[in-house]
């Protein structure tokens, strides 16, 4: 809705009616948004949020046990559609406190960040936002100079085109299901072969001209389970220092790498087109990582930790696209992962790097912080 368009009113009655997964409303203060869009990236699950549906979520989004982040409430005003009346039949002094103190407290949101556009995280107004979103994103964001920090971690609920070229931009673009499709026939042959090559005997590691070790096929798990730990490692520095550097606001070329990169991903997190990568994009990576190993390792056992790495790779994509689309049980370790990765993207982004597993930001100190109430 356009801050010049008079909102709509409703009453609590039609509010209360939209509580399904096709419909769901719900009130924050006097405001009304239809979060029906937003049932399935909800961090908490769907039935959390359909728990509310109709209802004042004011004290959910200041929490305990969770208080909303301000980007978290900018997200949602992409969801407004308009005001209670307030003369609707509920009249509960009390009732209208909370709500007029959730309006301050928006307002208060409001006022801190100022006016520019790119720092809300509303509908993208085409005339007024920092980018021109009618035409292709790649070659405008290097212009915003040290606007662009601010603006990329702003992020959005809409689409964004790359490129105008169309084969150029449908490569940017991957649905889940061709990572395990591309690479796990790949790891499937790789772990035959490496376990079948074991277990003929003859691979043994030459330590002197007199004394050499056998290599057992018992030792294919460990050698597996080595390269997917390595990959653990390999993913938070990737995602730590390549996908979040922060390019120098008078690089052009540094700042369009970065949004190519990561940036667009963070500009709009639940666009299911770009959250696994292109396997033309990841062969690079692959074929570079497989090539280390062949030159460290002796063979055999450096495809056996390749492997490993390589189905570590496909779990991390698979786990990236669930966080962002799934629904894991409350109280699960898939759901507290969902909730981290939700806080990287909405309040800590240089924070919280691990995706598959959180424990390589204790060592590095990049550990989310404990929300404090």
């Amino acid at each position: 809705m356009s801050p010049s368009t008079s909102p709509r009113f409703f009453t609590e009655r039609e509010v209360a009616r939209h509580c399904t997964k096709d419909s769901c409303w719900v009130l924050l203060g006097t405001r009304v948004y239809d979060v029906t869009a937003f049932l399935r990236m909800h961090p908490g699950g769907e039935a959390l949020i359909r728990s509310r549906s109709g209802k004042d979520v004011s004290r959910e989004m200041e929490g305990p046990p969770h208080r909303h982040s301000k980007n978290a409430r900018r997200w949602m005003e992409q969801y407004y559609i308009g005001e209670l009346d307030r003369d609707s039949g509920n009249d509960e002094a009390q009732t209208l406190k909370e709500r007029r103190r959730a309006n301050e407290q928006m307002k208060k949101v409001e006022e801190e960040d100022g006016n520019s556009p790119y720092n809300r995280c509303s509908p993208v107004d085409l005339d007024k936002d920092l980018v021109d979103w009618r035409k292709p994103l790649a070659w405008q964001v290097g212009y915003l100079g040290e606007k662009y920090d601010v603006w990329v971690h702003q992020p959005v609920d809409r689409p964004i085109r790359l490129f105008g070229n169309p084969f150029l931009e449908a490569s940017t673009k991957t649905s889940w299901y061709w990572v395990p499709i591309v690479w796990l026939p790949i790891v499937f042959y790789f772990s035959w072969h490496c376990y079948t090559t074991l277990a003929e005997g003859t691979t043994r590691i030459t330590l002197t001209s007199d004394l050499s070790i056998p290599i057992h096929k018992y030792i294919f798990p460990l050698l597996f389970l080595v390269g997917w730990f390595l990959w653990s490692f390999i993913e938070y520095c990737i995602h730590r220092f390549v996908f979040h550097m922060k390019p120098p606001a008078h690089n052009y070329y540094l700042i369009t790498l970065h949004f190519l990169l990561h940036g667009q991903h963070h500009k709009s997190p639940f666009d299911g087109s770009r959250l696994v990568f292109p396997p033309v994009l990841a062969s690079l990576m692959v074929g570079t990582f497989y090539i280390i190993l062949q030159n460290m390792l002796p063979d055999i056992m450096g495809k056996s930790v390749f492997v490993g790495g390589l189905c570590g790779y496909v779990v991390y994509d698979m786990i990236h696209y669930y966080l962002h689309y799934g629904s894991p049980k409350r109280g699960s370790y898939m759901y507290s992962l969902k909730a981290y990765h939700v806080k990287h993207h909405f309040e800590h982004q240089r924070a919280g790097f691990g995706i598959t597993a959180t424990f390589w930001d204790y060592p590095f100190n990049t550990v989310i912080p404990d929300e404090k109430f």
